[in-house]
């Protein structure tokens, strides 16, 4: 059988991180790798079989060669790639420890993708022949420009037919060139028919009262079939709503589940207690792109499982990438999860 082909769009940025837990420079090392959000669902996407394709702009030199090297490796296509403009974005992660919350730093202005030409992307080229197009709330907060290439990218698709997702991904500090998050991407979200957000996406990115307390204690899941039916009733193009439930204890424990609403039925998913992070960046990206997964492979409640199944393995792991298989997944819906050594 053909695989399903997936299309991502965004920014990859080169992820500069002190060791463990450190405070930045603490030590005068930094730990280099790569990350960003649509980058780490293509990569997830193509651990978990698919043929995924990941569209960006990055300059030529040899740190975004090696950044699309390192795509290859875990098996995304980068054939899409427009190589201009005169540099790649960075963020700077500290990560934070017990009642110490992480922090990240972006320095990512002035980016390829940010400056990236009118003509970069063929999107018909691009889009022809894919299942799924997949984009974030980050790629238009990063500049007007980036903006309209997302806006590019969904008329294609709605002209071809390809089922779109957006991940809401608000960004306080990206959104600086002159326009609010919600006047952006109220009209962006109009061409998306599966919607992700967290708990206050939907408030920050899209203008949404939600009235949820996001900072603490356990959250109530039944209360966000009303955010979620909100979502629904503003956008009539969207067929089904996520929100991803993080109940924040510390930076080291988090309860995390995830709802759906399909416009028929309101989903909600098992519940995992997550102690001693190793790292949550990416998180969101990895549920993203379990739910794309689960929707093409599965029904709708089986494909919130595996999302939410799939991040919860996520926050095992160091970096933006998450670097688990179907069968390990599974592992964890049915019933694994308690560490022992596998021989």
């Amino acid at each position: 059988m053909e695989k399903k082909k997936v299309v991502t769009f965004g920014e990859i940025m080169l992820r500069l991180k002190p060791p463990g837990v450190e405070r930045f420079l603490q030590s005068p090392t930094f730990e280099a790798t790569f990350g960003g959000g649509e980058a780490n669902v293509a990569v997830s996407l193509a651990q978990f079989g698919l043929q995924a394709h990941f569209v960006t702009a990055l300059p030529s030199n040899p740190i975004a060669d090696a950044c699309l090297e390192e795509l290859q490796r875990f098996g995304v296509d980068t054939g899409f790639v427009s190589r201009q403009g005169k540099r790649m974005g960075i963020y700077y992660l500290e990560s934070g420890s017990n009642q110490r919350p992480s922090q990240v730093i972006y320095d990512r202005a002035g980016s390829s993708l940010a400056e990236a030409a009118e003509d970069a992307f063929d999107w018909d080229r691009i889009l022809r022949g894919s299942d799924w197009f997949h984009f974030t709330g980050i790629t238009p907060a990063i500049s007007a420009s980036a903006a309209n290439h997302c806006r590019r990218a969904l008329e294609s698709a709605r002209k071809l037919g390809v089922t779109v997702s957006c991940d809401y991904n608000y960004r306080k500090k990206l959104w600086q060139y002159g326009k609010g998050a919600p006047q952006v991407m109220r009209d962006l979200v109009r061409f998306v028919d599966v919607g992700i957000a967290n708990e206050e996406d939907c408030e920050k990115a899209l203008g949404i009262p939600i009235g949820q307390d996001v900072e603490g204690g356990r959250l109530a899941p039944a209360r966000y079939r009303t955010t979620a039916e909100r979502v629904l009733e503003e956008f009539p193009n969207l067929r089904r709503q996520a929100i991803t439930l993080r109940e924040s204890q510390s930076a080291d424990t988090n309860g995390w589940s995830a709802v759906l609403h399909n416009r028929e039925e309101f989903l909600h998913s098992r519940r995992y207690l997550i102690s001693d992070i190793v790292d949550r960046v990416g998180g969101g990206d990895s549920f993203a792109a379990g739910l794309i997964f689960g929707l093409l492979s599965f029904g709708d409640s089986a494909a919130l499982e595996f999302a939410a199944a799939a991040s919860c393995l996520k926050h095992s792991i160091p970096g933006d990438f998450n670097r688990v298989k179907v069968h390990e997944v599974e592992a964890l819906i049915q019933g694994g999860g308690s560490g022992r050594v596998l021989r």
